[in-house]
């Protein structure tokens, strides 16, 4: 579905997507050969069905409101004889926050995605079960990874344990998803990667900041060449969110690292993901306050060069005040234009020939997680690589590796 209106010099376009199956209410029935459309008594619409041949179709519809012809379009189900697939039957290992995080984006997915959830303490796992409606509880992980009715884990513990909960499910027959960063060195990748390919299941790392809506357009951008050739990137995600005493993040056993190694890998993965490869890079870090309960490295500036030769720069911090909680601007600099985004994904300005454009890429799944989610079902059900294969997530760790072995204590 596209949209363009204009306000003065600027033109705004909306994308967002919308995925109809069966016979969706507002649009009447259909068929291939004919479909009806419930539609205002202002409204002269043409409603046109194509894609024959699979399961999905899409349709175009036109509808002419006070002068102005909008284009919808949607993807419908066809009728099929083939039955619908049983959904992916999943157990959370861990119920913490990023647990509720997942927990609350698979509602869009239900049909999909039935959960299970599993931790050390049973009236923790039983309340998540409650608070989600999900069909089981555990009081220990081996529980869940064993149990035949679990087709894939989701692992969502501290980093530490992230290798051998991986490593018991793969040996149970089970698929992976595990939390970012999903392994503490690159040897544990490397056994990771062994054991997914002895037990031929799919692993997915959990990286949703590559399945977001912002990343995806950004990367279409680049790929369109809308600002020519890029010479600079900057990327600023900065904000004061300091941790309690007791988190977890707060123990580099843990967590793996400081604040850049568990949360600012996000971000280097945005950085190099979007179509030019990093090829070199250098770590800056300040030096640590010790002041308060979070005595964390909290702070990073990395700096790297593309493989089409263009350079950038990242910086991070959790623990700079910043407007709005983290509202920051990052830029892509070419020869022919400028892409200013909003950090977290919020809009997209292109400034290159023509006008000026306002995008939102998308607020429905904003950080990604839905789309995250589609890709390991779809991975498990089509037996292929999931995009964020532990092949790519290496890449991640490989530059990780390059940062912290470049910082001069």
């Amino acid at each position: 579905m596209s949209s363009v209106g204009h306000i003065g010099s600027l033109c705004i376009r909306r994308s967002p997507s919308r995925l109809l199956c069966g016979r969706p209410k507002d649009l009447g029935t259909h068929s291939r050969e004919d479909a009806s459309l419930r539609k205002d008594p202002e409204d002269r619409g043409l409603f046109r069905h194509h894609g024959a041949g699979s399961a999905l179709g899409r349709t175009r519809v036109e509808t002419r409101r006070e002068g102005r012809v909008v284009h919808w379009s949607f993807l419908t189900a066809q009728l099929s004889n083939s039955p619908k697939p049983a959904p992916l039957r999943i157990a959370f290992l861990g119920c913490g926050f990023i647990t509720g995080v997942h927990s609350r984006h698979l509602t869009a997915l239900r049909g999909d995605v039935v959960a299970s959830y599993a931790s050390r303490d049973r009236a923790k796992a039983e309340a998540f079960c409650r608070t989600h409606q999900g069909t089981a509880s555990y009081g220990d992980y081996s529980d869940a990874i064993n149990d035949p009715r679990i087709d894939a884990v989701v692992i969502a513990v501290p980093p530490r344990w992230h290798l051998d909960l991986t490593i018991q499910a793969l040996e149970a027959g089970k698929h992976v998803l595990v939390e970012k960063p999903a392994y503490l060195r690159m040897e544990d990748y490397r056994a990771a990667l062994s054991a997914r390919d002895r037990a031929n299941r799919v692993v997915l790392v959990g990286e949703n900041d590559h399945y977001k809506p912002l990343a995806v357009r950004l990367r279409r951008l680049l790929a369109e060449g809308t600002i020519g050739d890029m010479v600079f990137a900057h990327f600023t995600t900065i904000a004061k969110r300091l941790k309690a005493a007791g988190d977890w993040r707060n123990d580099e056993s843990m967590a793996g690292g400081d604040a850049f190694f568990e949360e600012g890998i996000h971000w280097l993965h945005l950085a190099g993901s979007l179509g030019p490869s990093i090829v070199s890079i250098q770590g800056y870090r300040p030096p640590a306050s010790r002041e308060g309960a979070d005595a964390r490295a909290k702070s990073m500036m990395v700096a790297f060069r593309y493989d089409n030769d263009a350079v950038g720069a990242l910086y991070y911090s959790r623990e700079i005040p910043s407007l709005l909680r983290g509202l920051r601007l990052s830029k892509l600099f070419g020869r022919e234009g400028i892409i200013t985004f909003e950090s977290n994904g919020a809009f997209v300005l292109v400034r290159a020939k023509g006008v000026p454009t306002l995008l939102f890429p998308g607020f429905r799944d904003m950080r990604g997680y839905q789309a995250m989610y589609r890709d390991f079902v779809r991975s498990i059900r089509e037996d292929r690589a999931p995009e964020m294969s532990i092949e790519r997530a290496i890449d991640d760790q490989r530059l990780m590796d390059q940062i912290y072995g470049s910082i001069v204590l």
